[in-house]
């Protein structure tokens, strides 16, 4: 980290409950909102269905910050890879170094032989993030990278 780098935040992560799925499908169309307009594919509906329609609780963790909710991840494992998904802070938990703290935390305690892998939304400002956690380009199309970490 750099000297003017915020210091993460701290935090606490809980396994989340089917409950969680309505306020986390909310956080997600807030979070995504700029970037799905600008990429021309906003759709207000289809973007809490498509969470709704995959939210698995078993993988999912609710990131807390001073007891309140902040934010949610998703590490899913599949034989080759683990996805990191539904990655969310909410706006006003972001540039305090959360992410990067949580991002830290959840590839520290999940690694195995296994590489990292996610997606990000071509042009979001969390590719930054990702890439300063040892992610890099794997492919993409004019909507989506697709990034992997060793």
């Amino acid at each position: 980290m750099g000297l003017n780098s915020p210091v993460p935040a701290e935090f606490s992560l809980r396994s989340a409950l089917p409950t969680d799925a309505g306020w986390i499908a909310e956080l997600r169309a807030v979070v995504m909102r700029p970037d799905l307009e600008r990429l021309g594919r906003w759709d207000p509906v289809r973007v809490r269905e498509r969470f709704l329609n995959a939210f698995q609780p078993d993988h999912t963790f609710v990131i807390a910050v001073e007891g309140q909710a902040a934010g949610v991840v998703a590490v899913r494992p599949e034989p080759e890879a683990l996805w990191i998904e539904h990655f969310y802070i909410d706006p006003g938990f972001q540039g305090q170094g959360l992410g990067a703290g949580v991002l830290q935390r959840v590839m520290g305690e999940s690694k195995d032989h296994r590489p990292f892998r996610l997606n990000v939304l071509q042009g979001s400002p969390a590719r930054r993030l990702y890439e300063r956690h040892g992610f890099v380009l794997d492919t993409e199309d004019p909507v989506d990278v697709f990034m992997v970490a060793g």
